[in-house]
């Protein structure tokens, strides 16, 4: 009616009069061909046609989530958040069950960025059961799972998140389409579900991976975290010159990139690099760097690892009293933040350590007593050991020798369970 034809003029010499008038009314299914005929005859977007969505209306959905995204990989995620719930209207109003897992997805991984890691959960539970159905792949499946295993990470469920990232992995293979990026993601976030166990031969393995697929991409974005990664699987077995290496080329990647915040934590890592190699002064001015540029993005989670390596320093270095100004500091930061429990329990057991070297014996029972709970909600029971090893120094100090042996004893039937 509005392009002023008949049904008659519109079927022309293809269809008749009452097949058109059966697709009016519901009455029959026109395939993808049929509407892009119908289309064209009409002077329409065959989308429009199909879903009663337009070509302008679908591509502000996209222009809105597209400004989501790349807010967020600019890691302004609560103005991504905001972007992503701007988006809602324009997504639902297009019927397009692919731009609502995008948005679903985006804002997911958003919310877990700033600590609000169940209600991501919640929207990734939803995305899942839309890409359960077509036209939806395994590799979409596998992407819904990859970020599941992220948030999962950060909880501190690490073996429900490693049977996420392994079936990610068995989805993207089973697929036989192009996956290197999702590949690369999920080997390098079950590396650090490896480190978190103590399996670092797996963990290991996984950032070798991760990083031949990151070189044959050429993406900075891609190279970035896996020389993180690197860097810090080097680190740990000892290898402190090839650890600077990497740490070095992913600081480049990410100065790149423009991506100041992750330059900020690099810096962070070269500064304990430079404290194991015998530079304490170079170590601290490293540490005030990444704290201005974690002030300057307004990422408190890194201020607050910043804070906390400087605490680690002043505290080996014989400054008690500073340490304890910035381990306390530092906890105030990261407050009661769940996906942070690793860095709460590390940054109380350098407050109770500052406080025992004061002779402030009972504050220091508590800052211990704290970092044992914390490490009590990793489920991780190595990291447990190290409150142990403190509560066990603390002991001592009262001259309580049952009580030290017990918690010495606990500490190192625990580590016997780990490789190291």
């Amino acid at each position: 009616m509005a392009a002023g034809l008949t049904q008659t003029e519109l079927a022309g010499d293809r269809f008749s009069k009452e097949y058109i008038s059966q697709i009016e009314r519901g009455k029959t299914r026109p395939t993808k061909e049929t509407v892009e005929w119908l289309a064209l005859r009409l002077a329409v977007d065959a989308g429009f046609l199909a879903s009663g969505v337009s070509a302008d209306e679908r591509a502000k959905a996209e222009a809105i989530l597209a400004r989501a995204d790349a807010l967020s990989e600019e890691h302004r995620f609560d103005e991504a958040i905001e972007e992503y719930t701007r988006s809602l209207p324009a997504v639902l109003g297009t019927g397009a069950a692919e731009l609502r897992v995008r948005a679903l997805n985006g804002e997911a991984m958003a919310r877990a960025q700033t600590g609000d890691v169940k209600a991501a959960l919640g929207l990734l539970a939803e995305s899942r059961s839309l890409v359960e159905s077509e036209p939806f792949t395994d590799v979409d499946r596998a992407d819904v799972l990859y970020r599941l295993g992220v948030c999962r990470y950060k909880l501190s469920s690490i073996s429900t998140a490693v049977a996420l990232f392994d079936e990610a992995l068995s989805l993207a293979d089973r697929s036989g389409l192009p996956a290197d990026e999702l590949r690369l993601n999920v080997f390098s976030w079950r590396s650090r579900c490896h480190r978190r166990q103590r399996d670092f031969e797996a963990a290991r393995e996984d950032v070798e991976r991760a990083l031949e697929l990151a070189e044959s991409l050429r993406d900075a974005r891609a190279l970035a975290p896996v020389y993180f990664q690197a860097s810090i699987i080097a680190e740990r077995d000892g290898h402190w010159v090839l650890a600077r290496q990497y740490a070095e080329k992913a600081k480049a990647q990410y100065e790149e990139i423009a991506d100041r915040g992750n330059v900020g934590r690099l810096l962070n890592n070269l500064g304990a690099m430079d404290f194991l190699l015998g530079s304490p002064e170079d170590a601290i001015e490293r540490f005030k760097q990444a704290y201005a540029i974690a002030l300057e993005v307004d990422r408190s989670e890194d201020a607050a690892g910043a804070v906390s390596s400087l605490a680690q320093v002043h505290l080996r270095t014989g400054d008690v009293k500073r340490a304890e100004e910035q381990a306390r500091h530092a906890l105030e930061i990261m407050g009661d933040r769940e996906d942070m429990l690793d860095q709460i329990g590390a940054a109380q057991l350098v407050l109770g350590r500052a406080l025992l070297e004061q002779q402030r014996l009972d504050d220091a029972g508590q800052a211990f007593g704290e970092a044992e709970d914390a490490f009590a909600k990793l489920s991780s029971v190595s990291h447990r050991a190290a409150a142990w090893i403190a509560q066990g120094d603390l002991a001592t100090r009262r001259g309580d020798e049952r009580r030290a042996a017990v918690l010495y004893r606990r500490a190192a039937e625990a580590l016997q369970d780990f490789r190291f």
